[in-house]
């Protein structure tokens, strides 16, 4: 065997890890600060709904604890209505990438700034590129997405 057969065949088994590793290992909501608990990359999920629907970052002084991770928030208005319903705000597939987990049945992170609310939910994709495909055919991906995610008695989880 030679050693390029050898680094082709390493590449083969590495390269969809890096596509399908979860961004939180339990397949839990996405944790967008590196290093930190932060959810969604430590934006105010309640903004995405609000006003002209542009996310802002929240504040450290506004924290909810859900689903092991901290979510800040803009106000303490914005936690209190997370709070009381946290499935309304939080992005579907724990903040996974939408187009990933449709097209593929991946894990991919999603992007707090590359967003759409489709039917009152929050989707995240991992780059504008890719929000580009997903947009292409939404409900699809949608469909397929959620097949690949399922919930059980102890929360989300990739099924």
């Amino acid at each position: 065997m030679t050693i390029r057969t050898v680094l082709l065949a390493a590449a083969a088994l590495v390269a969809p890890l890096a596509i399908a590793a979860p961004a939180h290992a339990d397949g839990g909501v996405y944790v967008g600060v590196e290093g930190e608990n932060i959810a969604v990359g430590g934006y105010d999920t309640v903004s995405y709904f609000q006003g002209n629907g542009v996310p802002i970052k929240g504040d450290a002084r506004f924290v909810v604890n859900y689903d092991g991770a901290q979510w800040h928030f803009a106000s303490q208005a914005n936690a209190d209505a997370f709070k009381a319903d946290p499935g309304a705000y939080a992005p579907q597939y724990g903040g996974h990438c939408a187009w990933a987990l449709g097209a593929n049945g991946r894990l991919a992170p999603g992007d707090p700034k590359v967003y759409k609310i489709v039917d009152g939910k929050l989707y995240l994709n991992f780059n504008k590129q890719v929000q580009a495909m997903w947009l292409k055919d939404i409900a699809g991906f949608i469909t397929k997405a959620n097949l690949a995610w399922t919930d059980t008695p102890t929360g989300k989880r990739f099924g």
